[in-house]
């Protein structure tokens, strides 16, 4: 009598018997793991196969530590990259359009913009935050327009204007040592605030086209040096521009990083492939 009809007999004999009814049940299983050619044993094989040995473990972390190691830096700076060039990107748009609005608001930029400076001190000749006539200047007609979250002053008074993005924006000549139309012509751009910058980098020269970005503001002036920046809003920084894009790269990858902005802009404020430096924020 073959397996299957040991198994009905079982069931049908003691069919009251509910122990021997699952021991049927049983036999029933058994013989039909043996017909398609499990065994008993097979289960074990296969418990015992499926596990992994703790040198194939370590082999695999290994293998994954390694891409990890090739790969991550190469992430991190693409990374920086898109940052930099989203600061960058925001911060032109932004800084532009609350120029438009003090425009719709005071008139056209030229008949208020101002080029002095002058700021009073307290008893240790520290600068009084709020009395730089530079500070009032913009938040009265720039900042009013934008979140900025605080001021602060360097040792020659120029005020340095913190957003909340974790950007923020230096008046370059702003200095009480200096009164001339120039002051509100030369700013810079911090993708990252002002001390992890120079932190980073160790001076402002050093810091351009990394995580310091030129900028000039220049309303009007007979100047032809200033020919590509006249009569805008905030651009970056073309002092002395022939108008030729090869002149911007040369001057960035070479001794004049200032340029390095300008460059940036025009290939649509995506930092190029062939870009020189590593960028930070």
């Amino acid at each position: 009598m073959d397996c299957f009809a040991v198994a009905r007999n079982d069931a049908k004999c003691h069919a009251e018997s509910k122990p021997i009814i699952l021991r049927a049940l049983a036999r029933r299983i058994s013989c039909k793991k043996r017909s398609f050619g499990f065994h008993p044993q097979d289960d074990r094989v296969l418990k015992k196969k499926a596990a992994f040995t703790l040198a194939e473990v370590l082999i695999t972390l290994g293998i994954i530590g390694v891409i990890a190691a090739l790969t991550l830096p190469g992430l991190l700076a693409e990374y920086s990259k898109l940052v930099v060039e989203t600061k960058l990107k925001k911060f032109y748009s932004q800084i532009n359009q609350a120029i438009l609005l003090a425009e719709a608001e005071y008139g056209a930029k030229e008949y208020w913009y101002s080029g002095t400076n002058s700021v009073e001190t307290d008893a240790d000749g520290n600068p009084v935050p709020g009395s730089s006539t530079a500070e009032k200047w913009f938040m009265k007609y720039i900042g009013s327009h934008m979140t900025v979250i605080k001021v602060e002053y360097d040792d020659l008074a120029r005020p340095t204007y913190f957003f909340k993005d974790g950007t923020a924006l230096k008046q370059m000549n702003a200095s009480i040592q200096v009164s001339s139309e120039g002051d509100m012509r030369d700013w810079t751009f911090y993708t990252a605030y002002p001390d992890r910058c120079l932190e980073l980098y160790g001076s402002e020269e050093n810091a351009r086209g990394k995580c310091a970005w030129p900028f000039m503001y220049v309303p009007f002036t007979q100047d032809v040096n200033y020919k590509y920046l006249v009569g805008k809003g905030f651009e970056p920084y073309k002092f002395s521009w022939d108008g030729n894009i090869h002149t911007l790269k040369n001057n960035c990858k070479g001794s004049k990083p200032e340029f390095c902005t300008a460059w940036i802009q025009l290939n649509g404020w995506e930092i190029p492939d062939d870009y020189p430096y590593k960028v930070s924020y």
